[in-house]
């Protein structure tokens, strides 16, 4: 999509019209020639600035509106730019997409929901930047970004949700202190409005309101509590008997929620973490058997990967319409189907591997369904 220059030639020569206004009438109540407006309206020239406000005035517009600014982006241009920007970064050079986002940073500087998802465009494509170095900086460029949109919003939950990018672009830069100070004594108290609001809603006869918004709430708390579970994994690498049990429950959250059709990016994840773990533990034959699984499901019918509900959560359209990007997620399809790739293929994890038959034939597995798509 093409950002909006400032444009008061095109604005001064409609609201000219619409007054019913000649060149020359405009020309002498501005106190200046008919070539002027002339050159005003085709865009040869500008109106010195002193003009605006008696321009504004007479047509009765802000001066903004004259020259065409705005300062603000809708949802809809923000997820339309965002996900251009991150088709953009497959396809064109890193440093001129970052130029891109830059300029559109420096237009829209108080657009915080925009600042947000260019702080978040950024993190999600920075280790396409280069060198360690490079993805740093980028990191640093991102951080700013959810400093600013912290600081300076006054949408409390932007703010919160800022504070968290800003905490995940610090732990990406390897400073677990920073991260720790940032938040550290914030509010760890689950506190969920979806019941009281459920049983509003059925109270007033809105069943269906009532069942949507159980359902969100479920959905959320779904997605959170398979992301602990695999988080929670990774610490128990050293205890068998922990791992096992959160592996065995963590399999059975997916298992009764389908999550291979509702939500497979997840379960790849936990798959991938899981195999890491067993083959921390020296059982080989399980952590091929997950990659196997693995393997299975990154080179399944599961794209393009997007948030979507199932027969079971049926009434998600309308939240997931409403959220900053819609259902799609904040890596473009071919970055994120290397990604799936390299997560076995260049996964250091994986070295004592390397030499069997079992785990040549899940990295040919991945390659060939890479060159298939062409994306290697």
């Amino acid at each position: 999509m093409n950002i909006k220059v400032i444009n008061i030639g095109k604005t001064i020569l409609k609201k000219r019209r619409e007054k019913g206004l000649t060149q020359s009438d405009l020309a002498k109540y501005i106190g200046v020639s008919k070539a002027s407006v002339s050159k005003w309206e085709t865009g040869q020239s500008y109106p010195d600035i002193t003009f605006l406000p008696q321009l504004a005035t007479l047509f009765n517009i802000s001066i903004d509106e004259l020259v065409g600014y705005e300062p603000q982006m809708s949802k809809e241009d923000i997820r339309k730019l965002y996900l251009k920007l991150s088709a953009d970064f497959t396809s064109k050079p890193f440093t001129e997409v970052l130029e891109s986002c830059r300029a559109i940073v420096k237009k829209y500087y108080s657009c915080f929901p925009l600042l947000f998802q260019i702080g978040a465009l950024l993190v999600n494509h920075s280790t396409e930047a280069g060198s360690r170095d490079q993805t740093l900086s980028v990191l640093v460029e991102a951080k700013e970004l959810f400093i600013r949109v912290k600081k300076e919003s006054e949408d409390a939950e932007l703010v919160q949700l800022a504070l968290h990018m800003e905490a995940l672009c610090v732990l990406l830069m390897e400073k677990p202190n920073e991260v720790i100070d940032l938040l550290e004594g914030t509010s760890r108290k689950i506190i969920s409005a979806e019941a009281l609001l459920a049983s509003a809603y059925q109270m007033s006869g809105k069943t269906n309101e009532a069942k949507a918004i159980l359902q969100v709430g479920i959905y959320q708390y779904l997605i959170a509590l398979l992301g602990s579970l695999t988080d929670y994994l990774t610490l128990c690498a050293g205890e068998p008997e922990q791992f096992a049990e959160t592996m065995k429950r963590a399999n059975e959250v997916a298992c009764a929620f389908d999550l291979e059709k509702l939500h497979p990016s997840l379960l790849a994840r936990l798959y991938i973490i899981a195999a890491q773990g067993y083959t921390m533990l020296g059982n080989t034959d399980k952590a091929l058997e997950i990659l196997e699984k693995y393997a299975d499901l990154v080179t399944g019918d599961i794209y393009p990967l997007q948030l979507k509900g199932d027969t079971y959560f049926y009434l998600l359209d309308q939240w997931i319409e409403e959220l900053d990007l819609g259902g799609a997620l904040p890596r473009n399809e071919k970055i994120v189907r290397r990604l799936m790739a390299d997560g076995v293929i260049n996964n250091p994890a994986f070295t004592t591997l390397g030499g069997t038959r079992r785990y040549q034939r899940i990295v040919e597995k991945l390659q060939k369904s890479c060159r298939d798509r062409e994306y290697l």
